[in-house]
């Protein structure tokens, strides 16, 4: 393995899409520790570079962008908070009321968290915060000090905030008189709890003022300038803020108890309201909607979760859209990243001549080699072949960075087998920066419900090999396909999911077959809207992949880089979604599994997830009596009756591992199905997955279960369409075999074959 990304010196990138057509830009952002480096575009083939298998392939193409470059560092600004630029009523505040409930996630973290602040360039300016100790604290700055030095001042409740409670907080200045009260009150009170409720009162020095010409920030302590425009800001908070709201006068004790039972700001002191932030409208955006009568509108800076519970939410509507008076908060985390913000280095216009494919832009500099990888599609409105590959690029999302850190628990308990890490696992470790995928929680543990591309993705290489099977994953296992359809010579388009989410039909209805990749695990409803009206047109399916169409997937229609799953409380996952808390900010639409939605894979494909486990051989499949169906003899021309398809393979061996997909008539597999070939037996590290079971028992572990299987399956569609799938990501490791000339290259260069050329398929047995 060339030495990729080993930390010593760093040398990645990304891109601002995934794909392009002719004619079309695609921008390259790079950051590296070398002073020079070197971009060559490449088509990628096959990214593994396993000795038993073909190798690495790449094929250099003649470009613009090939050349030396000059090299420099680039940094990402993970962290999100809401920014409300400066404004005259914020301006002149002198004497201010700032009020919000908060739900604080890491209140033991020992650092300041800021909640509302305001600074000004020169130091003046406060700053509501959870302070290092973890109570509530009010911050004032001086001219020529920042923010609690010693011309400011500093004041503190004294009693530490319980992490995941609610809290109304509020901090009332007097500047006439240097009053301060401060308030801290916990939403739940209880009755042997005499230390729950703060109300504190302290008089400072005369000379302080909220007054300055600073943005108002949410979530942070401050803002300052980070280079290129963009801005970098400090002391994160974690956790939910809930009705922020901002008066410019000292509300009395009694005014700020009416706030705290729920009173509208503008019934409690209307004349001196300032601002009074909306958390629940628009959550499908970045917007930050000020009902106040100044309308000091913000934004959402770094993705912050939205649609998600307030204070008030009283569990009797679990949909935001029915009840947003109770989804009046925003969920802000240390660590969250919507786009690293780089300037780009280079542009590559697609030519012409550029076939449909997948390139990379390959970097080596400093003993360090990277690919930025991207698609080429055909010509907009046009296709160049009757076969479409769609590269799974929001499964690609779905992982982007990830770090696995359910998977390493739950390998932990699953297989003998030691975690192996890639370079760019070693390397990502050292880039907290760089965010994470769905698979992986915030630093305060709550899940990652939103991934952007507009990062380096540093999973999403050619020559990346996963944690959970040391083998090629995602793209690099869907770069076997690439391999083999060049080596068997079919003319092929490539296209994204991406690609089919924003075209619909009109995409898939230039092909008579589409093959899916290797996992194309999250889909979106546009796509599955497609994907139906393709099939029920005639359209031809080949399924080459396994636990496929699984879960509920959204894009941000305002932000197409950012995609959106909520894990819901149910299903084979990473984490749990909050109760009130599983319909997507994004769409408005309900999260989780596409099954439970109605719509689970065995619809479409015939299979839907069954099974996973990394710590055992792959078997091949065994032939069932529907591969002597005359439907299907086309499928198994050459290969023998006993014939054992797929006991080999360049991932764990064989043709049926990682994840594999079963017939259930139950949840969607049409009648007429043919169920061709079965895989077994397997060990006993590949476990049913958990949404087939009601409850569990002391047997589950210790029994093979019949539901551990990949079903091979053929079935026919209207309009003389068909559909055949396969139901386990290993599958194309195994077509290379023996130079592709074997048993799982043979039945998938048979389906192939009729299902791109053919007029008319077998006749039908019950479409």
């Amino acid at each position: 393995m060339t030495a990729e990304l080993t930390g010593t010196i760093e040398l990645t990138g990304y891109t601002d899409r995934f794909s392009v057509a002719p004619g079309e830009p695609i921008r390259f952002m790079v950051s590296t520790d070398s002073p020079e480096y070197e971009t060559t575009l490449v088509r990628l083939i096959h990214g593994d570079e396993n000795p038993d298998g073909p190798g690495f392939k790449e094929e250099p193409v003649d470009a613009a962008i090939n050349g030396r470059r000059r090299g420099r560092r680039q940094i990402a600004r993970s962290g999100s908070y809401a920014l409300v630029e400066q404004s005259a009523p914020l301006n002149q505040l002198d004497s201010f009321t700032l009020q919000a409930w908060i739900y604080p996630t890491t209140p033991d973290k020992g650092e300041t968290q800021g909640v509302l602040s305001r600074r000004s360039a020169e130091g003046t300016g406060f700053s509501l915060a959870v302070g290092a100790e973890g109570a509530l604290e009010l911050w004032f700055g001086a001219p020529g000090g920042g923010l609690g030095a010693e011309a400011g001042a500093r004041i503190s409740a004294g009693r530490a905030l319980t992490a995941r409670e609610w809290y109304f907080v509020a901090a009332a200045f007097d500047a006439e008189t240097g009053t301060l009260r401060l308030y801290q009150a916990p939403l739940r009170e209880w009755p042997s709890d005499s230390s729950s409720r703060v109300v504190m009162e302290r008089r400072l020095p005369a000379h302080l003022s909220g007054r300055g010409d600073g943005p108002l920030v949410m979530a942070a302590t401050g803002v300052g300038a980070a280079g290129a425009g963009r801005m970098a800001a400090e002391g994160l908070y974690n956790g939910k803020i809930d009705g922020p709201r901002v008066f410019r006068r000292a509300l009395e004790a009694d005014e700020i108890e009416r706030l705290r039972r729920g009173v509208p700001p503008e019934e409690v002191a209307a004349s001196d309201l300032v601002a009074a932030w909306d958390f629940a409208a628009v959550p499908s955006s970045a917007r930050v909607v000020d009902r106040g009568p100044h309308a000091l509108h913000g934004v959402a800076i770094n993705m912050p979760a939205r649609a998600v519970s307030g204070h008030n939410w009283t569990a009797s509507e679990h949909d935001f859209k029915h009840a947003p008076e109770q989804y009046g908060a925003i969920h802000f985390h240390e660590d969250d990243l919507e786009d690293a913000g780089w300037e780009h280095d280079f542009e590559l216009v697609a030519s012409e001549r550029l076939r449909s494919g997948v390139y990379a832009a390959r970097l080596t500099g400093g003993g360090q080699e990277d690919h930025i990888p991207f698609i080429v599609r055909p010509p907009r409105g046009s296709a160049n072949a009757s076969i479409l590959y769609l590269m799974p690029t929001m499964t690609y999302v779905a992982y982007a960075n990830d770090r696995m850190d359910a998977a390493q628990e739950h390998l932990a308990g699953l297989s003998p087998e030691q975690i192996r890490w890639d370079p760019r696992d070693l390397y990502l470790a050292e880039r907290p920066e760089f965010a994470m995928s769905f698979y992986d929680r915030h630093s305060d543990g709550s899940g990652c419900c939103y991934s952007s591309y507009l990062r380096p993705i540093v999973n999403l290489r050619p020559k990346y090999r996963h944690l959970l099977t040391g083998h090629p994953r995602l793209l690099g296992e869907d770069l076997y396909l690439v391999d083999w359809l060049e080596e068997k010579g079919f003319g092929y388009d490539v296209a994204t999911d991406h690609d089919l989410h924003n075209e619909g039909q009109e995409l898939l209805a230039r092909y008579r077959v589409m093959l899916t990749g290797t996992h194309p695990e999250y889909w979106t409803t546009p796509m599955l809207t497609a994907l139906e009206a393709y099939l029920a047109g005639g359209g031809r399916l080949i399924y080459l992949g396994g636990n496929g169409f699984y879960w509920v997937t959204s894009v941000d229609a305002e932000r197409p880089h950012i995609a959106e799953v909520r894990r819901g409380l149910s299903g084979t996952r990473a984490w749990n979604s909050m109760p009130g808390e599983c319909y997507h900010s994004t769409t408005g639409e309900l999260g989780g599994l596409w099954r439970h939605r109605g719509k689970g894979p065995n619809r479409l494909t015939g299979i839907g997830f069954t099974a996973q486990g990394w710590g055992d051989p792959a078997p091949g499949y065994t032939r069932k009596a529907g591969s002597f169906d005359e439907r299907a003899a086309f499928i198994f021309d050459g290969i023998a009756a006993d014939e054992t398809i797929g006991d080999f393979g360049l991932v764990f061996g064989g043709a049926a591992g990682d994840e594999l997909d079963r017939v259930d008539y139950g949840l969607g597999t049409p009648p007429h199905t043919l169920v061709l070939a079965s895989s077994g037996p397997h060990g006993p590290s590949i476990l049913p997955v958990i949404e087939d079971y009601l409850q569990v028992n002391s047997g589950l572990m210790n029994n093979p279960s019949a539901t551990v299987r990949a079903d091979m399956v053929y079935f026919e569609t209207p309009n003389n369409g068909a559909v055949f799938s396969v139901g386990s990501i290993c599958w194309c490791g195994s077509l290379s075999h023996n130079g592709y000339d074997n048993n799982v290259s043979r039945v998938t260069e048979n389906a192939l074959k009729a299902f791109a050329n053919a007029d008319e398929l077998p006749p039908s047995g019950g479409s």
